[in-house]
């Protein structure tokens, strides 16, 4: 957690878009950072309440759902994609 830089994480009911997406990194990662990025707004990610809760049936699941996502989503932060993630089990 020490070299995730300038990224809030919120909570939200559901992605209005994509209703069953359970998280979003919305910023740029890392890896495409550059000097004209300086002074934006924090990168964010979204956790979707309802949408972690529709797939789990017990408070443990759900709060090891929010770990996956939230990792997932801090993933996305230093630039890895979807397809590295499900390959290393955190898709």
């Amino acid at each position: 957690m020490d070299l995730v830089d300038n990224v809030v994480v919120l909570v939200e009911d559901r992605n209005p878009d994509e209703p069953t997406l359970l998280g979003l990194y919305e910023g740029y990662a890392l890896t495409e950072r550059s000097w004209d990025l300086s002074g934006q707004l924090p990168d964010r990610i979204m956790v979707y309440r309802e949408a972690i809760c529709d797939v789990c049936e017990t408070a443990a699941q759900v709060a090891e759902e929010v770990t996956i996502t939230v990792v997932h989503e801090i993933a996305h932060h230093f630039g890895i994609d979807e397809a590295t993630l499900h390959r290393l089990g955190w898709g």
